[in-house]
């Protein structure tokens, strides 16, 4: 802010004159009645975070399966007539170096570990270590299964209840580990969750320290997290009352945190720098916040409309966890947006000038509109080739290794090392063979069990198939247990299920937690093409109905693909191809965690939206005013390439924050995030996007005719 500021304190309620429109009428309201609107979002946040505290342990711990495919046809199939044999059957590894499994000794501990089960009806029948199936070679290592008798989300919740009771068993030389996808997914997000609660407390004091030094003022700086810490609050407590009717992803919760903070800095800090801008020119502050509403609140709307756009193209996956993960940032984004348009206006009106309290002795120097950003965007007028050029040879170059991305479901070197599901997977392997721990459930008619177990015999890379166990019930099927001969997350998995699916018999299926993942990830691949195609459509017609020009707006589309391409790229250098891995403290699996393309491509490509529309609608809003495509280039860059750059700033320490992670997934997601940002904001928007601006100068903001009658009329310019 200049030193000659001057604006009269927020008591100051008389109407607003110099903007029109609904967004402009509601923020002069919300400034009006501050008081009403404080109390209003107290009840509301007084509601639901009642209900927030208990996010992480009420939410959904599995989902992660395809919905209708073969494999969970198997899974219910095995839980209706084996007595919960199922993939989500708890394996209770047990071992000693010392006494054979059939000792006195062990078997003791095999009644206490069914004792533990056997009071909570979420187990079905206990089927104890069996000879030739489920006993090792040398009789030292057994596995008690524990079947389910509920839901895989129930059996993730059970799992929680009750390992600490089966790891404290071991003891007098034997090892008990509880193993199986139940416990995989209970370790998995217990592991993740704590990652994410560390970022969390990193990536806070950071982003503070930044947003102090973008606006040089702390009440300013301190805006953007309260308006986030009113989306977090009421995003988590409306997550755990949906997850009454419908069952919601923990990790809906895990990437809801994320996106809250990042997205709510970013639009306080455009909505908050555009209202000190507008304090410089009013005495007025109803005034003030109807004009920054007006301006920079279309942006924001717009902003978050395209993000929730984006994101709803991924609840066509019918993967449930892949569902409720998008749901969750929905449910963030729609809360911060809320928060946007009614709590941050309401606290900018009783602000008022007392909005730069607390400068920094820099912010007395400071202008929304940047010399320096002025500067960069004549420079790039002037000589808009030579950065084109360098931009799109970067982002190309990044974006080539992306044809070799390789995707498959994680494996169990996503768990910490000293994980008891881990630790019991390594057991196994060692004393039973790679692939027992990735044994595949095959069901089918008991009259030609002979005929299945012959074929399935016969299929190359299946090392043994277990006999025939009939139904607890006269269903008239029988269970086999196949054992492929390689780790299930080996890339040969999905041929060996190929061959076994296609040489047994018709009435046969073929399921288990290694089957499973690889229907995901199936799945996942199947819908990536459709989602990106919905995604660019619904992204271009956003633009096109904000910008009410077909050239920028295909234009602004087609960057932000090139720069989600990048960051893609990018995680295949790193986490395929393991460039950086001893550095960042990881062992690369060889390939990207199945559902990344999907969801990441829908966060990245919103991120990308993001920042596309807040430059190019404050360019639209000079464009507006003087007709001029240089003053459009040159001014939009000036006024919104601070917030830009702070707002990146942001979200890449955010993300990067991710990347101190143990757990594989978090890493990848803040790594992942945090380049895509970087690339984009600082090689797209600030660079690539104004030179394309300048080389079609009046040719960006023109629309045909008739297409202006068809779209709603939406102006960036104020009055």
């Amino acid at each position: 802010m200049t030193d000659s500021l001057a604006v009269s304190p927020a008591r100051d309620i008389s109407p607003p004159h110099r903007s029109s429109g609904a967004l402009s009428r509601l923020g002069a309201a919300m400034a009006g009645r501050a008081r009403i609107v404080f109390g209003i979002w107290l009840v509301v946040l007084i509601a639901l975070g009642a209900a927030a505290p208990s996010v992480f342990t009420a939410l959904a711990g599995a989902g992660w399966q395809a919905n209708g495919s073969e494999s969970v046809r198997v899974r219910e199939l095995a839980q209706q007539h084996f007595g919960g044999n199922s993939s989500a059957a708890v394996q209770v590894v047990v071992h000693s170096d010392t006494a054979t499994i059939e000792s006195p000794q062990v078997a003791q501990l095999l009644g206490e570990i069914t004792g533990v089960f056997s009071g909570d009806g979420r187990f079905g029948e206990v089927i104890a270590p069996q000879p030739g199936m489920s006993i090792s070679p040398d009789g030292h290592t057994g596995i008690l299964i524990a079947g389910a008798n509920a839901t895989t989300d129930e059996m993730v919740k059970a799992v929680d209840e009750h390992k600490a009771a089966l790891t404290a068993l071991s003891g007098n030389g034997i090892e008990v580990y509880p193993t199986g996808a139940s416990a995989l997914w209970s370790d998995f997000n217990e592991a993740n969750h704590n990652a994410m609660i560390k970022a969390e407390m990193f990536s806070w004091p950071l982003t503070l320290a930044i947003m102090v030094l973008a606006f040089g003022s702390l009440v300013a700086a301190g805006l953007p997290l309260l308006l986030t810490l009113a989306g977090l609050v009421t995003s988590a407590g409306g997550l755990v009352l949906l997850n009454h009717f419908t069952p919601i992803s923990v990790w809906a919760m895990n990437f809801a945190m994320m996106f809250a903070l990042a997205l709510g800095i970013d639009y306080a800090l455009f909505i908050v720098a555009r209202f000190r801008d507008a304090l410089t020119t009013t005495s007025n502050t109803r005034v003030a916040v109807a004009e920054t509403m007006n301006t920079a609140g279309k942006a924001v709307v717009l902003s978050g409309l395209t993000v929730l756009v984006s994101l709803s193209a991924v609840l066509i996956v019918p993967a449930p966890a892949v569902r409720t993960m998008a749901v969750g940032i929905m449910f963030a984004v729609a809360f911060v947006l809320a928060a946007t348009i009614t709590l941050l206006p309401a606290a900018l009106g009783a602000l008022g000038d007392k909005v730069n309290a607390g400068a920094l002795p820099h912010a007395k120097r400071q202008q929304h509109h940047s010399p320096r950003f002025a500067a960069w965007g004549r420079l790039l007028h002037d000589k808009p080739w030579p950065f084109a050029i360098g931009a799109g040879i970067l982002l190309i170059a990044l974006s080539t290794p992306v044809f070799g991305l390789q995707v498959a479901m994680p494996s169990i070197q996503v768990v910490p090392s000293d994980a008891p599901v881990r630790q019991g997977y390594e057991l196994v392997q060692a004393q039973m063979g790679k692939g027992t721990p990735g044994m595949l459930q095959i069901i089918a008619p008991a009259d030609e069990s002979a005929q299945v177990a012959a074929s399935a015999k016969a299929v190359d890379g299946i090392s043994m198939v277990t006999p025939a166990q009939p139904a607890r019930d006269d269903s008239g099927l029988v269970m086999m247990q196949a054992i492929p001969d390689v780790d299930p997350s080996d890339e040969h998995m999905g041929e060996i299920l190929d061959r076994l699916r296609d040489e047994l018999p018709s009435a046969a299926s073929v399921g288990g937690a290694p089957a499973e993942n690889l229907d995901l990830q199936q799945a996942l691949n199947d819908y990536l093409p459709i989602i990106v195609g919905i995604i660019l459509v619904l992204g271009f017609a956003l633009l096109l109905i904000a910008l009410q020009a077909p050239l920028i707006a295909a234009l602004g589309t087609m960057v932000s693909l090139l720069s989600t391409a990048a960051a893609f790229g990018v995680a295949k250098l790193i986490f395929q191809d393991g460039h950086g891995a001893s550095l960042l403290g990881f062992t690369p699996q060889g390939f990207l965690d199945g559902w990344g393309p999907v969801f990441f491509f829908a966060m990245i490509f919103a991120i990308a939206m993001d920042y596309t529309v807040f430059l190019l609608a404050t360019a639209k809003e000079h464009y507006e005013h003087s007709g001029d495509p240089k003053a459009a280039q040159v001014d939009g860059l000036s006024h919104s390439g601070r917030v830009i750059f702070a707002a990146a700033a942001v979200m890449v320490a955010v993300f990067f924050t991710f990347a101190l992670a143990d757990p594989l997934p978090p890493k990848e997601m803040g790594i992942i995030l945090g380049v895509a940002v970087l690339l984009d904001a600082f090689a797209v928007r600030l660079v690539l996007l104004p030179v394309l601006l300048r080389l079609t100068g009046h040719a960006a903001w023109w629309s045909p005719a008739w297409l202006r009658r068809l779209l709603p009329s939406i102006s960036f310019a104020h009055h």
